[in-house]
């Protein structure tokens, strides 16, 4: 059973998109991996292809900053900030944020490039989990159709490394879901129809993430 101040997102999700309902158990599992991995020091690797890249820098973006709750820093960061630089150290402990580590698989333009022209594009998602993947880090597998080849590669990189697998799919699950440790397929079949499913879902995740490492008890 999820605290209320969490389990409440579940239910405003929910409540806009009744759709959803059938994803409520998997959406839950999925917070709850996430969760784990965050209490240990961990970080979500996030990867897709096309609007799902988008996603995956998405994600990334509302881990990494304030969603809607704020997150200072802590006062024994904010006097080190100070003591180093009085003036600069004023204005950054007023105005960083703490953050979800999360790194999206899409966003590294030379690395990708280099490794797509020196070997394939199938190992692109594969070889960045490889060299930032540590055992209890998460990876968030975007994929509409379930069976994105460099999304499934990079999932056998993943449980090779003790990496818990979390995938995003359509209805269908396609491959990832058969490998996945939890599968949040949205109930369509159509490319942007399934996108448009996978938007609230990530922010359900985000918001049920935020309030609990970031909210008031």
């Amino acid at each position: 059973m999820l605290e209320g101040r969490i389990q409440k997102h579940i239910d405003l999700l929910i409540e806009r998109y009744p759709v959803l309902s059938r994803c409520v158990q998997d959406i839950e599992s999925a917070y709850l991996i996430m969760e784990e991995s965050y209490e240990n020091d961990g970080k979500l690797l996030i990867a897709g292809n096309g609007g799902s890249a988008a996603d995956s820098e998405h994600i990334a973006g509302e881990l990494m900053k304030r969603f809607k709750t704020p997150r200072p820093v802590t006062q024994e960061f904010a006097e080190k900030l100070k003591e180093i630089d009085e003036e600069r150290g004023e204005s950054l402990a007023k105005n960083l944020e703490r953050g979800l580590m999360a790194i999206p698989l899409v966003a590294h333009e030379a690395l990708s490039t280099a490794y797509i022209n020196d070997v394939d594009g199938l190992g692109v998602f594969a070889q960045q989990l490889y060299g930032f993947g540590r055992p209890g880090d998460v990876f968030f597998g975007i994929s509409t159709s379930g069976n994105s080849k460099n999304v499934m590669s990079a999932t056998v990189v993943a449980r090779a490394l003790g990496i818990k697998v979390i995938g995003l799919t359509g209805a269908k699950g396609g491959e990832l879901a058969q490998v996945a440790d939890v599968a949040i397929k949205v109930p369509e079949n159509e490319t942007y129809m399934i996108q448009e499913l996978h938007l609230p879902v990530y922010h359900c995740l985000c918001l049920m993430l935020e309030d609990r490492f970031f909210g008031k008890e």
